[in-house]
């Protein structure tokens, strides 16, 4: 059997992205609770999660989505990682901003541990990806959208996503930038 470049490219670029996952769900967790959830998209559900972005570009401050959904439809594949806001019951920490975790939840805030372990995650997840010379993007975009289109589930409340690329020239670097304000 004959393979073309092309081929193998997409492979190890999907074989990547599952390792990723696997290399986020076992990323240390703050008192070894795991509440992250990863998912890989191609094919439909890639386009989907790319339209869904082109949508949430014609929201104020986010326009970036619209270039950020060009990124994802030229990719391979997209790693979605989130976490489930689900407070760690350390009652006297604070870092959420609240003096305990029953005011955090009643504020609708995040607890900190949760974010903090989806930071880690995320960077385990890349650092897979740069171990295997994939190009890819840690996206708010397509977080937001990912959980615009339900495809998290109802308790996850953060998620981004990771496009992953192996074309000759990095899909992500001479993109518009976007001002910050």
């Amino acid at each position: 059997m004959k393979y073309d470049s092309n081929y193998s490219e997409a492979l190890i670029a999907l074989e990547t992205a599952h390792r990723m996952v696997t290399a986020a769900r076992t990323a240390p967790k703050g008192c070894g609770v795991d509440k992250i959830i990863a998912l890989v998209l191609d094919g439909e559900e890639k386009k989907q999660l790319a339209d869904e972005m082109r949508k949430l570009a014609k929201l104020p401050d986010i326009e970036f989505c619209e270039r950020d959904a060009a990124n994802v439809d030229d990719s391979h594949c997209i790693v979605l990682i989130g976490v489930r806001n689900i407070p760690l019951g350390l009652n006297s920490c604070g870092f959420c901003g609240f003096g305990n975790c029953v005011a955090s939840v009643k504020a609708g805030s995040l607890c900190a541990f949760n974010t903090t372990d989806l930071g880690i995650a995320i960077g385990s997840a890349v650092s897979v990806a740069a171990d295997n010379r994939v190009d890819n993007r840690v996206m708010f975009s397509a977080g937001k959208a990912a959980l615009e289109l339900g495809l998290m589930g109802d308790d996850v409340t953060v998620c981004f996503g990771i496009p992953l690329s192996t074309y000759t020239k990095s899909i992500f670097f001479d993109r518009e930038s976007t001002p910050v304000l």
